[in-house]
């Protein structure tokens, strides 16, 4: 992995520099297999096929309270609207915070994303496409 070009991918998506699956496609050219993103620390944190690790500050403004339970109605609105709307991560971080989201993991080779709020309660989401059949 290539530290300096894992945060500036960091700041792009902060800044909404590229488009989001962009974002992700260089990430795992990059080696990156999941990253955590950690809304009370305010930093990302990538993980490497190899070991590695990038920790990159999540510069989002002035941290808000995380809410104490997590909505996940909300937090779904918020998942569809940058899916299909286009909205900007750092509008997209202040929504999830605001539906009780503490961090999530996002398991880029695993194609789906674990969302967790402060009471351990948790929302998977995956990739468009990517959930498996129900057996």
């Amino acid at each position: 992995m290539n530290a300096n070009m894992i945060r500036w991918l960091g700041e792009a998506t902060v800044a909404s520099a590229m488009p989001f699956p962009e974002i992700v496609g260089k990430l795992i050219s990059e080696g990156v297999e999941y990253y955590h993103v950690d809304y009370v620390l305010s930093q990302f944190c990538f993980y490497g096929t190899a070991g590695g690790v990038v920790v990159v500050p999540l510069l989002l403004g002035a941290p808000r309270p995380i809410e104490p339970l997590l909505d996940e109605e909300a937090l779904r609105s918020a998942i569809v609207d940058s899916q299909q709307n286009g909205q900007k991560f750092k509008d997209f971080s202040r929504r999830a915070v605001e539906s009780g989201v503490a961090g999530y993991f996002a398991f880029l080779s695993g194609k789906r994303v674990i969302y967790f709020g402060r009471k351990g309660d948790q929302h998977v989401e995956w990739f468009p496409g990517a959930k498996p059949a129900e057996a």
